[in-house]
């Protein structure tokens, strides 16, 4: 199997520093990353640390410096219902980080240009789950669909914009809507709510691909698998156990073997580093999907305080599998 590590604040982690330090620095953010790709030769490289956080941060969100070692997070959202959302102007491509993500990852194409460097675009759902609130986002769900659904295809609209600024400056596109996946959310109100903007914003996204997009999402997916592949994405995650039923997932994704699938290793399992228990792990997932093309082994955000060795030793193993 081909190994393909999400790398994020482990970048920050192969330098040494903190990984709110690494989010803020563009030549921190390129040492980050050129480092692990030099190292692991992972594709593909997603340039960020808290990837979820580039749009709201645009918009206006604040996020919080973490003690330590922490992730960056958004705690205090800058609207209050979402309603406010379809009042929004169009997509700030210049606010924010933006164009620090932009200029990094175009450095790192340069710098490193067998790469496959992308750069992380979140879903509507995700992204409004940072300007308003997950629990308020879920609320207006329930009670305003035709609403809700509204305000996030006018986000669709502006994360449009962004993949059109991201593909003139000749990079690729990640898109991720971990936040709109069960069980937070019923399949039935992802089909009513998230799903209709976000199919529109992965036709757009292919369009400027010249391929089917991509379509990252965590959380419990079996259950909405079937309207993920409706679609017309080709790259899945089957999330980590835990999160999901890997087994009933890949039964589904055995009649899909065109749709490439990365299939998470335990992120507990990784970031213990016990190599008899990760070694199990892998053997685990090369049985499950045994035979089955278009197949990787992920991880899931690599936890920030895994060995580098260890990561290597997990590239070695499945490459034999």
């Amino acid at each position: 199997m081909n190994f393909s590590p999400a790398i994020y604040e482990h970048a920050a982690a192969l330098l040494g520093r903190r990984p709110w330090d690494v989010s803020r620095d563009g030549n921190l953010l390129f040492a980050g990353h050129a480092a692990a790709y030099r190292r692991y030769g992972h594709a593909p490289v997603v340039v960020g640390v808290d990837i979820y956080n580039l749009e709201a941060e645009a918009y206006g969100a604040r996020v919080a410096e973490p003690e330590g070692n922490g992730i960056p997070a958004i705690t205090e959202h800058p609207l209050a219902e979402v309603a406010r959302i379809g009042d929004l102007p169009p997509f700030p491509v210049a606010g924010g980080r933006i164009p620090l993500v932009l200029a990094t990852a175009r450095r790192l194409k340069t710098e490193c240009p067998a790469a496959d460097v992308r750069v992380p675009v979140a879903g509507p759902f995700s992204v409004a789950s940072n300007l308003v609130g997950f629990g308020t986002l879920l609320i207006a769900s329930l009670t305003e669909p035709d609403a809700t659904r509204e305000a996030l295809q006018h986000l669709a609209r502006g994360q449009a914009d962004f993949c059109r600024a991201i593909r003139a400056a000749g990079l690729g596109i990640a898109l991720f809507e971990s936040a709109a996946a069960p069980p937070l959310l019923s399949p039935d109100l992802f089909r009513d709510v998230p799903l209709p903007p976000l199919r529109w914003l992965l036709a757009e996204v292919g369009t400027l691909l010249g391929a089917p997009a991509p379509c990252i999402m965590g959380g419990d997916t079996t259950p909405i698998l079937p309207d993920l592949l409706g679609t017309g994405t080709r790259y899945v995650i089957c999330p980590a156990p835990g999160e999901t039923d890997q087994t009933a997932f890949m039964a589904i994704m055995r009649r899909h073997p065109e749709v490439t699938v990365r299939i998470n290793m335990a992120p507990e399992i990784t970031a213990r580093g016990d190599w008899p228990e990760v070694r199990a792990e892998i053997d685990r997932i090369a049985a499950l999907v045994q035979d089955r093309p278009n197949t990787c082994l992920g991880t899931g955000a690599l936890p920030f305080e895994t060995p580098p060795e260890l990561v290597e030793r997990i590239r070695s193993h499945a490459a034999e599998r």
